[in-house]
């Protein structure tokens, strides 16, 4: 018994000098785990002065998203015939080959979207437990469509004239006109 209490005492005493040494760093803790201790505490103080906007009152986004929900489940008039209520900014895009060469180039309508971003989750849970498995009872959803599964690592956009466009390759967009080595590559028109 002498020898547990004694084995209690010395855990005690140096757990109070381990939260001692802690607490004259500054909080700052210098291993692995307290990196990553440091590093929330880093994010939360910054969270905290620079807030996440909770004033954004329409999402182009989601536009897009409900846009595109339309468009490729054969509704492509509903998709053209959706209002936006915000100003939609207009971009200038090019599309490059594996090669680095010019495949296309149009002017956006509104904003370039992943086509890895959804309206809905695509299941309940979203956490793992602490053996690294997922919830047993996590159901997955299905999508607005009623289909499951994943889009590729993509991109999709609309252009002035409404037609849609996917695209998994090289890109540079940008929201005012721009010039490849000393060729007009986008037009105002569209063209």
């Amino acid at each position: 018994m002498k020898h547990c209490v004694i084995i209690l005492i010395t855990i005690l005493m140096f757990s109070l000098f381990i939260a001692g040494c802690d607490e004259e760093s500054g909080g700052q803790v210098s291993d692995t785990r307290g990196d990553v201790v440091n590093q929330m505490r880093t994010g939360d103080k910054l969270s905290q002065n620079q807030p996440t906007p909770n004033d954004v009152e329409y999402s182009l986004e989601r536009y897009n998203l409900i846009r595109r929900t339309y468009w490729v489940n054969g509704q492509r008039e509903k998709a053209n015939a959706l209002i936006c209520p915000v100003a939609k900014p207009m971009g200038y895009i090019l599309l490059f080959s594996p090669m680095g060469t010019v495949i296309g180039n149009f002017v956006v309508d509104g904003k370039v979207s992943s086509l890895r971003n959804y309206l809905t989750p695509d299941s309940e849970y979203y956490e793992r437990l602490n053996d690294g498995k997922y919830n047993v009872y996590n159901r997955w959803l299905p999508d607005v469509d009623g289909a499951y599964g994943d889009n590729p690592d993509g991109i999709f956009f609309f252009d002035i004239q409404g037609n849609y466009y996917e695209w998994c390759g090289s890109y540079l967009y940008s929201d005012v006109l721009f010039e490849i080595d000393g060729l007009l590559k986008t037009t105002e028109k569209g063209e």
